[in-house]
């Protein structure tokens, strides 16, 4: 499988060529109704105890490991295998707080909305209609025996104090909505039912997990349920704590206090024996349709990684990315190895 300038080069420099049909990328990098389904996520026994540690004891899974380990993948691999719908994802920085997490209220919406409706004699809306539960409010909201699987993804580059904000939701089991409080209080009404999170990989009526809200109002035009989650005076109380995967790169430590109330899972540099248990994963369909000089150039492709990531810094990903390209016919030439396979740590210019 030997591939040339005039089969894989679609950039031509400026010769006018039309438009030009690009390829379909990584398995890993389509999406939509390209999406394929996931492989089998590849782990060492004593990992998967750990995992399993973790959802016996319904406490967080903190995952520390490089770049490129396989931190977040864990989340949706644990969604898959538990038949537990899609992943709720709260990516964080350095800007995000916990009230982000669990609600938000669209203020100048329901202003915006009350000026209209004023002008026209009509009603105004519910301020319920106005609130929507975030990835971690949604996930707390779960009816019981339907579980959400939630992933906080790099916590360590939030704010220092986030992983003690985050102790008593997680304790407690229950947060305050202040905007519904009020109402009920000076409505009298008890409950409401407020927006939850749509997970980015939402799915169709026809096709869609359970996602343990406690209302689902009928489908739109586009074939979508809103799933509705309670509110009960001004409350959102959790009677099935969620399965939370939180990652972190380990750029900063977290207080004794949190570490306390997670199962921690340190995911280490895979070995020659481990990488070539992920590429077969991966790639199984393809292996087993190539040529002999393709599958012994994967396996050199392997071995070499293998060797390289004891003198720098590589991801997993890399040697992915390194193997596809070989698979669909591209010619790795030292360059081209050498931009895909760049050590992480290696940050000067060329």
């Amino acid at each position: 499988m030997t591939g040339t300038a005039d089969t894989w080069q679609l950039f031509r420099r400026g010769n006018d060529q039309g438009p030009v049909k690009l390829p379909p990328g990584p398995p890993w990098r389509r999406f939509g109704t390209r999406r394929t389904p996931r492989p089998p996520y590849v782990m060492r026994d004593r990992d998967a105890d750990i995992v399993n540690t973790a959802l016996h004891l319904r406490r967080p899974l903190l995952v520390t490991g490089y770049p490129g380990s396989g931190k977040s993948s864990l989340a949706y691999a644990l969604a898959d295998d538990l038949g537990l719908g899609d992943v709720l994802h709260w990516p964080v920085n350095s800007r995000s707080t916990l009230t982000d997490a669990l609600y938000r209220y669209d203020a100048v919406g329901r202003l915006r909305d009350a000026t209209a409706q004023g002008s026209t004699g009509e009603a105004p809306l519910p301020v319920q209609d106005y609130v929507t539960l975030g990835p971690l409010g949604t996930a707390l909201a779960a009816l019981a025996g339907h579980p959400r699987v939630l992933l906080i993804d790099e916590l360590d580059k939030g704010d220092i104090d986030l992983p003690n904000d985050l102790l008593t939701v997680f304790e407690d089991g229950a947060f305050e909505i202040p905007e519904l409080s009020r109402l009920a209080s000076a409505s009298g009404e008890a409950r409401a039912q407020v927006r939850l999170t749509r997970s980015a990989s939402r799915r169709s009526v026809g096709n869609s997990a359970h996602t343990g809200s406690a209302e689902e109002t009928p489908p739109d035009s586009n074939g979508w349920r809103e799933a509705k989650g309670t509110v009960v005076e001004g409350w959102v109380y959790c009677e099935e704590f969620p399965v939370v995967v939180i990652t972190s790169n380990g750029e900063r430590e977290f207080p004794p206090a949190f570490l306390r109330r997670c199962v921690r899972l340190f995911l280490e540099d895979p070995d020659e024996e481990h990488l070539k248990a992920v590429v077969n994963a991966q790639f199984a369909s393809e292996l087993a349709s190539t040529d002999e000089q393709t599958t012994t150039e994967v396996e050199e492709l392997v071995s070499n990684f293998s060797r390289a990531a004891g003198h720098g810094r590589l991801a997993t990903d890399q040697l992915l990315n390194a193997i596809h390209l070989r698979l669909s016919a591209v010619p790795l030439d030292p360059h081209t190895l050498e931009a895909v396979l760049r050590p992480l740590d290696d940050t000067n210019a060329p």
